[in-house]
Formats: structure tokens, C-alpha cells, sequence
């Protein structure tokens, strides 16, 4: 069972970035090269929930894949500035965002 959730603000517990979640995989499914570029120190194993993101560092907003054993709660309170963030979420609440009806199944 997934530890975190849609609508949720999280941050890399090794990398300086932070995002809202926007999609959960039960376990690994993305491309088995994306998976092997990552530095073997590093890598995550499969059998996890993994978690799509829109990021954001001190840079640029991205999309990210990540795995649930590097994400932590992001407690900072402020809103993720991802410009996709208002196409699929209608605001924040509490701390958390509300998906856009027209997202959910």
C-alpha cells in the first residue's frame, strides 16, 4: 500500500527538489534503462510504490518518477509552482491539493 497520496507534497530525501504527486505505480513501471541509469549505489529497488511528480528546484518544473523509499513529507507548507499544477488540481487544502474532478476515474 502506497505511503503517500494524490494531491500530496513531497520532497527527495537526497536531492534538492520537491513536488506534488499526481499518479501512484503499485511498483516499478517505468523503462528498464531509466532504471539502470541510475547509479547502482543509488537505486531504488522495483518491488515499492513509485510516485509521479510535478517538480520543481531552485532552477526549472519537471516531471519526476520516485521511488516511495526516497520521498519524505514536505513540511514547509508552501504551494508547488509547477505550471502544470492547475490542470489537474483545483487548489490546496489543508496542506494538500484536490485533484480536478475532470482527473478522477
Amino acid at each position: 500500500m502506497a505511503k503517500f497520496q494524490i494531491g500530496q507534497i513531497v520532497r527527495h530525501r537526497m536531492f534538492p527538489f520537491r513536488g506534488v504527486i499526481f499518479d501512484v505505480d503499485p511498483t516499478f513501471s517505468n523503462t528498464e534503462e531509466w532504471w539502470e541509469a541510475i547509479p547502482e549505489e543509488i537505486r531504488p529497488v522495483k518491488d515499492q510504490p513509485f510516485y509521479h511528480l510535478l517538480a520543481e528546484n531552485e532552477e526549472t518544473s519537471y516531471v519526476a518518477y520516485v521511488s516511495e523509499q526516497n520521498l519524505v513529507v514536505d513540511e514547509t507548507g508552501d504551494a508547488v509552482s509547477h505550471p502544470q499544477v492547475n490542470d489537474l488540481f483545483s487548489g490546496l487544502e489543508n496542506g494538500h491539493y484536490v485533484l480536478r474532478e475532470s482527473q478522477t476515474n
